[in-house]
């Protein structure tokens, strides 16, 4: 018998039904938005010396900064748990961590927060482009080719790392972490296969690939604003772009990471002007890079070029220090109303993995490189790393940035598993040039730094020069007596190294200062099941996955089982300071540049494994672990044989950002297309322009409004500064900008910013435009 006639109960079951499904979705949501940490995400350029300036990365004395290619930042997170222990992490668009700025960023820190961000607690690291200007690392060896110290490089790392810190700490919010892996298979290639072939054949039988395919992705959730930053850690080399490049990259990381940001900024603008249209409320923001001159250009070309047609080039005009930064793109048209979206692709081991995914050739013949010693007929100078879009760097660059991008993106987008638990940390500095390690029942030992024969022969991403080769365990009678004029080494030193033939005894060379690094620090971070290695060099695949290996078996061993199976474990390659590669035993036994390059001897990853083994099992049992011998601050004593900017000057008759040559008259382009305009400039040194852009593309919007488009922060755009000679006081600064397939129809010009400096100093700054044109 029916208790409510049929239409009643009918009602009944329908708002049980309803009432089910909105507590269901409660619950669903709360699972999803569940917050236990405080999360906070900051970004800040630290582009260096666009001119004079070597570069940092393939020690090509050749290799001087001239412009521009995209704008280098630090980015940063931290995550806290709400009354208890924070982590900080750093990502450098940069060749690598430097000591020294880590030295006096720690030491800003400490004057702004006091004891709440540490040595303990702060990871920086860098992607490895070697792209980005050097002369900011304290040991000689690493200065060398930059003429010593440069003052420049150095202030606008510490600056920008600060200012990211400074962001994070000031976005610090209720929000959730997730983290998803997968593989990404062809963006990265092992660059000396022949060393990993001298890994046992067991060990190798473990993994399908010579070189680490899985990217590791963090999603940022903030509870108000929905998804707020994502980092990932993924190894291939930044050395995309060629030791011929002079143009400032962030190479294949930095334009990843660019790609992403934009992505999202995109997707945020379209959910804007859905919700705004859909609502019939309120004005829609027009994002950049769309026109509203005329409702079609290819109906009203006519009209468009007698548009362009009135807006003749500028003579250079006075500006202001900010009208380039008011004038910045992702400055101006940013989404105000919620946290800027940051998003990082972070460096692990990636000692032996090279984004030249087509393999090494011989310049010459076009046949492959010799398999062993990377060589053409015996030299190593003609051996070279072809990237997917090889001849064109710039090609193979975006190919591999957005490979790594669309990986992130996917990864992002399905990230589900959600980090939970405690915030940790441990650190400690070592004395890595006698450090002691146990194997078995006998002790061996680390060894003062040096650099093997065979580091001179560079890679096949960038070869070295002479008589140099990889694979050199003998070295040659010619160049020890070079050697031997800088220092000889001792014969425990040279026992020690062994099967290394010492090229340079770095770790014994003190004059005017030490070369070579010895104390070095080691630390890990923890967030929930997450756990960051942090080291102070390039490891690679096969030590990467020992260290990684031995890690976890402390921490899924270990009494408290804080850590199941599926704790996540990445390595942060080239953080808090550098000191070269780390192979493993058997790698260092054939002496290829990673093998010569690994500083330490032997038996390094040994100490490297033994070392992390104590620091993770400290974090699981609480247990604190001792600091360490002090890193030395050698800033007082660098030296800088980099010659200040003494004037700048135009010819007779032009004015500073004058154009001298202009896009032709009445010009009409379509996507693809390259549009070339070349202004008389001055020494980039001047003013680095930080947050603001050398070079910008603007499109015209009603009659007379010119709003940013794109800059030097842009893939598509580049800034080139040149001398008409070496000595000269006039300089030119050359835009170029390959038109996008996603460029919209309408009026364009080109804008360029700069600063001058007169003979007694002072700088004046100084802004020109081009005459406008069409884009069809």
């Amino acid at each position: 018998m029916d208790i409510f006639p049929r239409g009643y109960s009918g009602i009944w079951l329908q708002i049980a039904s309803v009432w089910f499904l909105v507590m269901l979705m409660q619950n669903f949501r709360g699972s999803l938005s569940t917050s236990n940490y405080l999360i906070g995400l900051g970004s800040y350029d630290i582009t260096g010396p666009a001119a004079d300036v070597n570069m940092m990365g393939y020690a090509n004395t050749e290799q001087i900064a001239s412009g521009v290619h995209f704008r280098l930042r630090a980015r940063a997170f931290i995550v806290a748990e709400p009354q208890g222990s924070r982590v900080v992490y750093v990502n450098l668009d940069a060749c690598m961590a430097s000591q020294i700025v880590t030295i006096k960023v720690l030491e800003r820190l400490k004057a702004r927060y006091g004891g709440l961000y540490t040595e303990q607690n702060v990871a920086i690291s860098g992607i490895h482009t070697h792209a980005g200007p050097g002369g900011y690392l304290q040991y000689v060896v690493y200065i060398v080719t930059s003429l010593g110290f440069v003052r420049q490089s150095f202030d606008v790392l510490v600056d920008g790392i600060e200012k990211s810190i400074i962001q994070a700490h000031e976005n610090l919010r209720p929000g959730s972490i997730f983290v998803n892996k997968g593989e990404l298979l062809d963006a990265g290639v092992n660059r000396s296969p022949s060393s990993y072939l001298n890994n046992p054949a067991e060990e190798r039988s473990k993994y399908k690939y010579d070189v680490d395919k899985e990217m590791t992705l963090l999603k940022f959730v903030d509870d108000e604003w929905g998804a707020v930053g994502s980092f990932n850690w993924f190894a291939t080399h930044g050395t995309s772009m060629s030791r011929t490049n002079s143009l400032i990259s962030g190479d294949n990381k930095g334009a990843a990471a660019r790609f992403m940001e934009d992505w999202f900024e995109k997707k945020g603008h379209v959910e804007n002007l859905d919700s705004q249209h859909a609502n019939k409320s309120g004005t829609a923001k027009i994002p950049r890079r769309v026109s509203s001159i005329v409702p079609s250009i290819n109906e009203n070309r006519k009209e468009a070029m007698e548009v362009a047609a009135s807006f003749k080039s500028s003579q250079g005009q006075p500006a202001t220090r900010f009208s380039s930064v008011a004038k910045r793109v992702r400055n101006s048209l940013r989404l105000a109303d919620r946290p800027q979206f940051v998003s990082a692709f972070c460096q692990t081991n990636c000692g032996d993995v090279s984004p030249n995914v087509l393999g090494a050739f011989c310049i010459d013949t076009g046949l492959p490189c010799d398999f062993n010693h990377s060589t053409c007929n015996g030299k190593n100078e003609q051996c070279y790393g072809r990237g997917p879009g090889y001849p064109d760097e710039f090609e193979s660059t975006r190919i591999i940035g957005e490979r790594q991008f669309k990986k992130a993106v996917e990864l992002f987008n399905k990230a589900t598993e959600q980090l939970k638990g405690k915030v940790g940390y441990r650190h400690a500095y070592l004395n890595f040039s006698n450090l002691e390690v146990a194997q078995g029942n006998d002790v061996v030992k680390t060894c003062p730094a040096a650099m093997g024969f065979a580091f001179a022969a560079g890679t096949t991403d960038g070869p070295g020069a002479f008589d140099f080769k990889q694979g050199d365990d003998k070295g040659n009678a010619f160049w020890r007596l070079v050697r031997d004029f800088l220092k000889t080494p001792n014969q425990e030193q040279v026992n020690c190294q062994r099967p290394k033939p010492i090229l340079l005894d770095t770790g014994e060379m003190d004059k005017p200062y030490a070369w070579a690094p010895s104390i070095l620090p080691v630390q890990i971070l923890r967030i929930g099941q997450l756990v960051i290695l942090s080291v102070p060099g390039e490891f690679t695949t096969m030590a990467g996955r020992r260290l990684r290996d031995a890690v976890k078996m402390v921490l899924t061993s270990g009494a408290s089982k804080e850590f199941g199976r599926n704790v996540h474990i990445v390595i942060s390659g080239l953080t808090n300071t550098y000191s070269q590669y780390v192979t493993t035993f058997e790698e260092y036994e054939v002496q290829r540049y990673e093998g010569a390059s690994t500083l330490y001897g032997p038996h390094t990853l040994s100490a490297y494994i033994q070392e992390f083994r104590k620091l993770a099992a400290a974090l699981i049992s609480g247990r604190p672990v001792e600091p360490g011998p002090q890193p030395p601050d050698l800033l007082d004593e660098q030296i800088s044989l980099l010659t200040p900017v003494v004037l700048d000057s135009t010819r007779s008759g032009a004015k500073f950002g004058d154009v001298k040559s202009d896009v032709p008259l009445n010009s009409t382009f379509k996507r693809g297309d390259m549009v070339t305009v070349t202004f008389w400039s001055a020494c980039p040194r001047n003013d680095l322009l930080t947050e603001g852009t050398f070079a910008l593309v603007e499109i015209l919007q009603g009659q007379k409004t010119w709003v940013p488009a794109y800059d030097d922060d842009d893939f598509c755009l580049r800034f080139i500064w040149s001398r008409p000679s070496k000595l000269s006081p006039q300089s030119y600064a050359t835009i170029e900008w390959r038109i996008p397939q996603s460029a919209v129809s309408g009026v364009y010009r080109v804008r360029h910013f700069g600063a001058a400096k007169a003979l007694f100093g002072s700088i004046s700054h100084f802004t020109g435009s081009s005459s406008a044109f069409v884009v069809a």
